[in-house]
């Protein structure tokens, strides 16, 4: 039993906290965005604001002891260094442009690592209703019936997807595209959706076969996205095939068949 109750309590909270987000998002995606720039293609919106507050709030006055990394207030304060109290870790809107388009790939994504290890995860899409969980150990779920990773062994049957990232200076631009193009002779076909957190949670069901991404937001972009996958059979590591550090703001995924060719792919497209 960890503190406060057990990880099955946890996973219940996180579930509600990503309900309660998730109706904010959905009320919110069918209307005017007011929207400002982090960055030069890097977006938030009030309703990014209104779910972190809302999802920490509601953590907090359950596990008053926990620690708290989210993308929002993080970012603005500072306070991101992971240490090996339980800490919750929130994507409050992944796939803010997608949000601002009307583009129905988007979520709230809780994570809560133990000793550093991302232990529970839960990803709500509330557009399109579907309810990603898993618990280490426990297995992973979409909407509460068992997900796994593909069985495919081929890259060149296997589907992969990415992410331009949010810089757009012409050096990391041309890294990207050049990597894609050596990608895109290996595998079937490509997709960008624009939400880290919905690809890991696509390679654990099986739907999505190949993901790597680099210089991401943080680890409110992986933190649930990787217990999932795990918890589904895939397997998360460094682009390089070095072990995954949640804080390296690098990401690779896919099921074991296909890690090492994977691997070996994006070397040779370095």
């Amino acid at each position: 039993m960890a503190q406060q109750g057990s990880l099955e309590d946890f996973l219940a909270a996180a579930v509600d906290a990503a309900k309660k987000a998730g109706e904010i998002i959905r009320s919110g995606f069918y209307e005017t965005k007011h929207v400002e720039h982090k960055g030069q293609v890097d977006l938030v919106t009030e309703t990014d604001k209104a779910c972190e507050e809302l999802v920490f709030n509601f953590l907090k006055q359950r596990f008053p002891d926990h620690k708290f990394i989210g993308e929002e207030t993080t970012a603005a304060c500072g306070a991101s260094e992971l240490t090996h109290e339980p800490t919750w870790i929130v994507d409050p809107l992944d796939g803010t442009t997608n949000f601002v388009h009307g583009f129905p790939f988007v979520c709230v994504s809780i994570g809560l690592t133990i000793e550093q290890v991302p232990t529970v995860g839960v990803v709500y899409n509330p557009i399109m209703d579907e309810l990603f969980t898993a618990i280490r150990g426990k297995g992973a779920f979409l909407n509460g019936k068992p997900i796994k990773a593909s069985s495919q062994t081929e890259l060149v049957k296997s589907l992969l997807v990415t992410e331009a990232g949010t810089k757009r200076d012409k050096p990391t631009l041309d890294a990207s595209t050049n990597r894609i193009n050596s990608l895109l002779f290996k595998v079937r076909s490509l997709r960008m959706t624009g939400s880290c957190a919905l690809n890991l949670c696509g390679i654990a069901c099986g739907r999505l076969d190949l993901f790597y991404e680099q210089g991401f937001g943080g680890p409110w972009d992986v933190a649930a996205g990787a217990v999932i996958v795990t918890e589904a059979g895939g397997l998360v590591f460094d682009p390089s095939g070095k072990d995954f550090d949640i804080t390296s703001q690098r990401v690779a995924a896919s099921n074991p068949l296909l890690k090492d060719a994977f691997i070996e792919a994006l070397r040779q497209s370095e």
